[in-house]
């Protein structure tokens, strides 16, 4: 079944489309964040970043760079929330690589998306051995 990315591609449901070509679509988010939230798609169906080749994700943050440089320009953003959500855990809603583009201002009242944590002991370091590329 089509992912309702795939359906807003293929013109089947309506979307505000801010930019579009031969790899990506950025639209607006229907539930914003704030107000000019934007998706940058891929055209391509990767379930997750990790599944996206590296010339597409590449192209895809490019974008998202330009959407980042408008908001700023044109809403008076002055900061942005850059945000893949990588799989169901992550909070991933539509198994289909979309890139977040999210305006912040100064006292918006949003709070932080994730809780942070403090590693206990030597925690640090374990996780660095573990992790260790």
């Amino acid at each position: 079944m089509a992912t309702i990315f795939e359906m807003i591609i293929n013109g089947d449901i309506p979307s505000t489309k801010l930019y579009e070509d031969d790899k990506c679509l950025v639209i607006l988010d229907i539930n914003p964040i704030n107000y000019g939230h934007a998706l940058v798609i891929s055209k391509t169906v990767y379930p997750t970043f990790t599944d996206c080749p590296a010339e597409t994700l590449s192209h895809m943050m490019e974008i998202a760079k330009r959407v980042d440089k408008k908001q700023r320009e044109a809403l008076g953003a002055e900061g942005t929330n850059i945000i893949i959500n990588n799989s169901p855990a992550s909070g991933q809603e539509v198994p289909h690589l979309h890139i977040h583009v999210i305006p912040r201002f100064k006292d918006d009242g949003k709070t932080a998306f994730i809780q942070k944590e403090k590693y206990e002991g030597d925690g640090l370091s374990a996780m660095g051995a573990k992790l260790c590329l």
